[in-house]
């Protein structure tokens, strides 16, 4: 009796002690704990990671998290590292390093022959890498009509997209707040990044759909997704407020919008792109991919 009774109360602990850690990270927090136990990811979704969220690491060291962690790819990652990706296998999901700045973009026509320039140079870059992705920027709007930004936008495109298509690299273009991080960015509202998609009617032009900047802009994520996700070719996490560890302590049902994207047949990238604010940075990657695995 007294071992039956012994073993009672050290089941009772072990539960007590449990409820107190789901209670104090969330469900998916400490779901995400123990990744041996649970086994490789999913698959359903190909997971990347925002370079400049890891300052602390070198690229080398990221490469290995990535891969403990299970998944290979790194968004953000310039073409003097790329050598390093590749002696690891790890892919640059979204390649950048053409653009001027987030605030001269395409949507100005000052900009348009340095940007081509730049991106013709650029788009040979990441083809002859065996990349495919390459991000641009429309920039601030200076005080321009939304629809003079477009006009000028699609001119300003057009005279690279082609040579996009023809070397096998998609422009994606990313949509930003300009309420929090971003002010007077043009590209803040995602009718107005289709709008340009359908002007533009390529395959080889999208949008990265960043769920932060949005979720401050418009809200309304998974209908957007739902409706709009053929012009989106690239995602971004972080939580809101704060871009932060993504979980149950902020407003973004992240297992929620997976799910949402992997209905629509999503074959591309979700990069988490929030800024570690816990002890232990990897731990909160590793916690962030599980809770997006769906």
């Amino acid at each position: 009796m007294n071992e039956v009774s012994s073993s009672r109360r050290n089941l009772l602990k072990s539960s007590l002690v449990a409820g107190a850690g789901f209670a104090a990270f969330g469900a998916g927090r400490a779901a995400a704990q123990d990744t041996a136990a649970e086994g490789p990811l999913r698959g359903n979704l190909r997971h990347s990671v925002a370079r400049w969220t890891f300052k602390d690491l070198s690229v080398e060291q990221l490469c290995a998290a990535v891969k403990d962690i299970g998944f290979s790819a790194i968004d953000l990652v310039g073409s003097e590292d790329w050598p390093t990706l590749k002696a690891h296998g790890i892919d640059s999901s979204m390649c950048n390093g053409a653009e001027i700045s987030l605030e001269e973009g395409f949507a100005a026509t000052e900009f348009h022959d340095e940007l081509v320039e730049r991106y013709t140079r650029h788009i040979d870059l990441v083809a002859d890498a065996g990349y495919r992705n390459l991000i641009c920027f429309s920039g601030n709007r200076n005080g321009m009509d939304p629809e003079d930004g477009l006009r000028n936008a699609e001119e300003g495109l057009k005279r690279i997209l082609g040579h996009a298509e023809d070397r096998g690299v998609t422009l994606v273009m990313e949509l930003l707040n300009s309420k929090v991080n971003h002010p007077d960015y043009l590209c803040d509202h995602s009718a107005w990044g289709v709008d340009l998609c359908k002007r533009l009617g390529s395959q080889n032009f999208g949008l990265l759909y960043d769920i932060y900047h949005m979720q401050i802009m418009e809200g309304d994520i998974i209908a957007t997704i739902r409706e709009n996700h053929q012009y989106f070719a690239h995602y971004h996490t972080a939580g809101v407020p704060g871009r932060h560890e993504i979980g149950d302590d902020q407003e973004l049902n992240y297992p929620a919008i997976c799910r949402a994207i992997v209905e629509t047949g999503f074959g591309g990238y979700i990069a988490q792109e929030f800024t570690p604010e816990a002890p232990d940075p990897i731990a909160s990657l590793r916690d962030a991919v599980r809770i997006c695995d769906v």
